[in-house]
C-alpha cells in the first residue's frame, strides 16, 4: 500500500497524506430577510458605465443586482452595498474577536497575526496586539458572517448557487507606529489562491466601523480585474513587511485609484484580480473589518509549481514545516482544508 490514497470522510474525496496530517493538527476533525439595499458604487475615479447586458462576464444572471449595478461591477471590479450587515451582528463579531484575543477561547485552526513592529511585544494578550485573525471557519459565531442571507444572496450573483467559503478574516488594522507597516501593499487576492477560474470567486468585505483615508480604508484601481494575475513579492519598505503581505511590483503608479470610504455595515464585493491595498492607519484607534472570499464549488484546484505563484507556496511550505513539522504540503492542500460549504453542494472544491 505504498501508494495507497487516504480517504477524507468529511469531504468525500481522496486526500494527500500530508493534508490529512495537517488537518488533524489544525483541529479540523471537530467537527431575517435582508432589507431593501441600494448599491452605492463610490465617488471618484471609476470607469464610466453604459449598460450592455450582452457582454456580462463577471456576474451571473440574477434578480438581485440591477443592470446598472452589474455593469458597474463589470467595468470596475467592485460594488459597495450600503448598510448590508446590522450593528447587532457586527457587535457579535467584535465581542468574539476580543474573547479570542484575550485567549478566553481558541477556535480550532484559527491563525492570529501581529504587526511586524509589535510581534515581539511583551504586552499581555489583548486586541491591541492582534492585527488579524484568519481561518475562523470552525468558529460558529464568526462564521455566521459567511452565511448571512443578505451576504449570500449577493455572493450568488458572482459565484452561482453552489458556494464555498474559502478564506475568512477579521482585520484589526493598528495605529501606525511611524514605520508605515500598517499599510497593505497593492495586490491581487488571486496571488494566494490555487483555484480557478477567477471569475467564479468574489470577496465580501464589511466595515465594522467608519473607515476613511485617516484610518486606512481600502484603495482600489478600478478596472484592473480585467488584466492578468501579476507577479507579487515583498515590497522594499524600510520599516519592514508583515508576513505574507506580498505586493505587485510593476503596477502603474499613475493609474487612477479610488479610496473606499465606508460606514459600519457597508460591504464591498470585489473580484480577486482587482488590484487593491490599504493605506496606513494615522489615527490612535484600531480599524476593524470582517471578510470572506467565496468561490463556486465547481472551481478547480491548480498546481502553482513553476508559476508566478510558486513563491507564496514556498513561503507557506516553510511556515507549515516550522509550525507543524510537515514538509510535503502543497498550496492547494491547505486551501482544501480551509474550504467550507455555505450553500448548494460540493462539486470540486
Amino acid at each position: 500500500m505504498a501508494a495507497a490514497a487516504l480517504y477524507d470522510k468529511d469531504r468525500g474525496r481522496a486526500a494527500r497524506p500530508a493534508t490529512v496530517r495537517l488537518k488533524i493538527l489544525l483541529g479540523h476533525l471537530q467537527g431575517s430577510a435582508a432589507p431593501a439595499i441600494a448599491a452605492y458604487p463610490t465617488s471618484t475615479a471609476v470607469v464610466p458605465s453604459s449598460v450592455n447586458p450582452q457582454k456580462f462576464q463577471y456576474t451571473r444572471d440574477n434578480d438581485v443586482l440591477t443592470l446598472e449595478q452589474r455593469q458597474f461591477y463589470e467595468d470596475n471590479g467592485f460594488l459597495i452595498i450600503r448598510k448590508l450587515v446590522s450593528d447587532a451582528d457586527i457587535q457579535r463579531y467584535r465581542d468574539k474577536f476580543e474573547r479570542i484575543c484575550r485567549k478566553e477561547v481558541e477556535p480550532p485552526g484559527i491563525e492570529i497575526m501581529k504587526d511586524v513592529t509589535i510581534v515581539k511585544s511583551a504586552i499581555s494578550p489583548h486586541e491591541n496586539v492582534t492585527t488579524k485573525i484568519q481561518n475562523f471557519q470552525n468558529d460558529e459565531e464568526l462564521f455566521s458572517y459567511c452565511t448571512l442571507p443578505q451576504i449570500v444572496k449577493y455572493v450568488e450573483c458572482f459565484t452561482g448557487p453552489n458556494i464555498m467559503a474559502m478564506h475568512t478574516m477579521l482585520i484589526n488594522k493598528p495605529p501606525d507606529s511611524g514605520k508605515k507597516t500598517s499599510r497593505h501593499p497593492f495586490h491581487q487576492d488571486s496571488h494566494y489562491f490555487p483555484f480557478r477560474p477567477h471569475n467564479s470567486i468574489v470577496c465580501s468585505w464589511t466595515a465594522m466601523e467608519h473607515i476613511d483615508r485617516n484610518n486606512g480604508c481600502l484603495v482600489v484601481l478600478p478596472g484592473t480585474h480585467k488584466g492578468p494575475l501579476k507577479p507579487h513579492d515583498y515590497p522594499k519598505w524600510e520599516g519592514g513587511n508583515n508576513i505574507m503581505y506580498h505586493g505587485i511590483q510593476d503596477y502603474d503608479l499613475n493609474q487612477p485609484r479610488t479610496h473606499l470610504v465606508m460606514e459600519k455595515g457597508d460591504t464591498v464585493f470585489f473580484h480577486p484580480l482587482l488590484i487593491h491595498g490599504s493605506g496606513r492607519n494615522k489615527t490612535e484607534g484600531f480599524r476593524k473589518a470582517i471578510s470572506c472570499h467565496f468561490a463556486s464549488s465547481d472551481c478547480y484546484y491548480t498546481d502553482v509549481k513553476g508559476t508566478i505563484q510558486e513563491n507564496i507556496e514556498k513561503e507557506l511550505q516553510d511556515f507549515v514545516e516550522k509550525k507543524y513539522g510537515i514538509s510535503d504540503i502543497q498550496l492547494k492542500d491547505v486551501w482544501k482544508i480551509r474550504a467550507k460549504l455555505v450553500k448548494g453542494r460540493i462539486i470540486n472544491l
